[in-house]
């Protein structure tokens, strides 16, 4: 082995090393990123030039290994349970109250309640082996490569010690706002919020994908093993966070340890007085006993520990100009108007844009060009216009009016009397066309891997293609000299292209972009007809009595298969060599007459795959909770619909339970 070679691997390695902990876990870098990334680069080639300098620890492996075809399931070995909310400072009180009866003058841990995705990280040796998402809190998902891609994880620990912790990963607010910026500018859905945009990322299959999101994670929680190498037991939970602090941990800021109950209720004021200064997310305060004698003296709950609760932040409302409204079409042709905002920070982030939804929205809140506005967060999630405050107006507010003329395309729109909805009746419209394109190549249509919006508007501005059916007709050397292509990515992309026209009748429905049909309703098509010449000879009455088709849907079907472009449309396809006949397995009836709704983080599955296997027993899978609800399946972080589901007296299951009514 080259010697200076060997040490020069390793000296990069250390300062690279060095450089990542600065950075990531105490926020003081030494060097500019430019002079970290040379480093790296270097460090990246020497490992490629000499494979047998490879080391699993090295900083380059952490944006590395192949995409996944699915996540193993790993079985936590310490029971990662979620905490007892609760809302006031009177709870808090009566929280303090009982343990200080049962426990003498007891201490408590007040820490920030980071919003992002629990996970646990296993370490043996020193070295990082296993990362896994909280899940049922019993069993979670293996995300190891993952969250390698996250930098203040360190990979190795400067001691040989075998533990577990339990942190927090999420997405910093500046990364979240410019993946947003970002995802706009494509034409792309946003993002709800940080925390999903976060748990979408880690159970990314691909993990280059996670490593552009940037996550980042606090680590609050010793869950088992050694944390020091002479056995010694740990105390206090302060104590453990200052000792997984020293060994390289990001760990929460704003802790206070204290004994007095005024002094907690001061400490919340603070964090939520700093909520918006802060660069990531926080939804409440965790309050929970210092001592870990005492924990284990005052034990668990069925599904909470009953030495801990977590105050939540109650629903932050702002007031903002309403500067202008602006008009967006979508691939269906509607006209939705949104609210542009005087910037403003709210739950965390900074929000300058709110939907507006329809004209008859504006009408009954009476909001007008100009008015000051109380904006909210539904759910702390969804931007939106409460109500206008109308004792400030001023005059010199103004009406807004729908335009009479497409934005995109100039064509007059139309406004049918049974719906909100102010349509451009251009089939042309490039704006539809566009999204239509896009829509049509997305995951969940005819799943053209690598055809993004970027991709979609490039063809488009070379006249390259015109309609869907163009993209079949497409070959590499045509691609490869454009913007941002290439002779390897055009190759991939025409065979993705290529591998899309298997996709089957089902997903071809969806990806033709219906009004009012979506994967559940592309499927029953299918499933009814058979094949794309059979259901475009379908009659309304026909599709009547296909269950849940009213005769809105059917209209919708029989009136898009009328129209001679899109007739034309389904005829270049079908020359084209995409499969125009359905290729379902034959549903089961063991889930017939019985609708499910799934909210949460699955364990194992994501919610497509589950709603996939539901139908494939009969069963439907609604998005909202209702009396006609049978089961509601909830994951990890449900929400409102297990609220929703609990006050309707809706039976609750989990995932576990789901497999086993299906058998498996």
């Amino acid at each position: 082995m080259d010697q200076p070679l060997q040490k020069r691997v390793q000296k990069l390695r250390e300062d690279l090393l060095y450089h990542s902990e600065l950075y990531y876990v105490y926020d003081s870098p030494e060097i500019s990123d430019y002079d970290y990334d040379r480093m790296f680069a270097e460090l990246k080639r020497l490992e490629e030039e000499h494979p047998e300098l490879y080391d699993p620890a090295s900083p380059t492996q952490r944006v590395g290994g192949k995409a996944l075809d699915k996540f193993e399931k790993v079985t936590h070995t310490a029971r990662m349970d979620s905490l007892a909310d609760v809302f006031s400072f009177e709870e808090v009180e009566d929280f303090c109250a009982r343990m200080a009866s049962e426990v003498n003058r007891p201490a408590y841990s007040v820490e920030p309640k980071i919003d992002g995705l629990s996970v646990s990280l296993i370490y043996e040796n020193g070295v990082f082996v296993r990362g896994a998402t909280r899940g049922d809190g019993v069993v979670g998902e293996d995300v190891t490569q993952n969250l390698k891609t996250v930098f203040s994880i360190p990979l190795t620990l400067p001691e040989p010690l075998t533990l577990t912790v339990r942190g927090e990963v999420y997405m910093p607010r500046a990364v979240f706002e410019k993946l947003n910026a970002r995802r706009e500018e494509q034409g792309k859905a946003l993002m709800a919020n940080p925390r999903n945009a976060a748990a979408g990322s880690l159970r990314q299959l691909d993990p280059k994908i996670t490593a552009e999101r940037k996550l980042d994670i606090f680590v609050f929680n010793f869950q088992g093993g050694s944390l020091y190498e002479d056995g010694h037991a740990p105390v206090t939970h302060a104590e453990t966070l200052d000792r997984l602090g020293a060994l390289g941990f990001k760990v929460l800021p704003m802790r206070l340890t204290t004994d007095d109950p005024a002094a907690i209720l001061r400490h919340i004021g603070q964090i939520g007085a700093a909520r918006d200064e802060l660069a990531y997310d926080i939804d409440g305060v965790v309050i929970k006993l210092d001592d870990l004698g005492n924990r284990r003296l005052i034990g668990e709950g069925t599904s909470t520990p009953r030495w801990a609760v977590a105050y939540k932040f109650p629903p932050e409302e702002k007031e903002t100009v309403l500067e202008d409204i602006t008009i967006a079409v979508g691939r269906t042709g509607v006209l939705t108007p949104a609210a542009v905002l005087a910037p403003v920070r709210l739950a965390g982030t900074t929000v300058s844009r709110a939907t507006l939804h329809n004209l008859d929205f504006i009408r009954q809140r009476d909001i007008m060009l100009g008015d000051r506005v109380i904006v909210r967060k539904a759910g702390d999630i969804i931007p939106e216009v409460v109500s206008a405050v109308k004792e400030k107006r001023t005059g010199g507010e103004r009406v807004f009016v729908m335009p009479e003329t497409c934005p995109s395309c100039g064509e007059p729109v139309f406004r049918d009397e049974s719906e909100a909805a102010v349509r451009c009746t251009n089939a042309a419209c490039p704006a539809q066309l566009w999204r239509s394109i896009e829509h049509f190549a997305s995951k969940n249509a005819m799943n053209i891997d690598g055809m993004g919006p970027q991709i979609v508007e490039l063809l488009l501005s070379n006249h390259l293609i015109a309609d869907a059916a163009d993209l079949y007709r497409l070959r590499a050397e045509q691609i490869e000299n454009l913007e941002r292509m290439g002779k390897k990515s055009a190759d991939n992309l025409i065979r993705a292209i290529e591998a899309s026209k298997s996709a089957g009748l089902e997903r071809l429905v969806y990806a033709l972009g219906i009004r009012n049909v979506g994967e559940v309703a592309a499927a029953a098509l299918a499933g009814k007809y058979g094949t794309l010449d059979a259901l475009m000879a379908a009659t309304a009455e026909e599709l009547c009595q296909i269950p849940d088709f009213g005769q809105i849907t059917a209209d919708c079907v029989v009136n898009f298969f009328s129209h001679e472009g899109n007739r034309a449309l389904c005829r270049k396809l079908t020359e084209a060599g995409v499969l125009t006949v359905s290729t379902a397995k034959p549903v089961e009836d063991l889930f017939a007459g019985l609708t499910f709704v799934l909210t949460g983080t699955l364990p194992t599955m994501s919610r497509d795959e589950a709603s996939a296997r539901i139908k494939a027993k009969g069963g439907k899978v609604s998005g909202s909770v209702s009396k006609k609800t049978a089961y509601v399946v909830a994951g990890d972080a449900a929400g409102s619909k297990l609220t929703k589901a609990k006050e309707l007296g809706v039976t609750v299951i989990s995932e576990e339970e789901l497999l086993r009514m299906m058998g498996e």
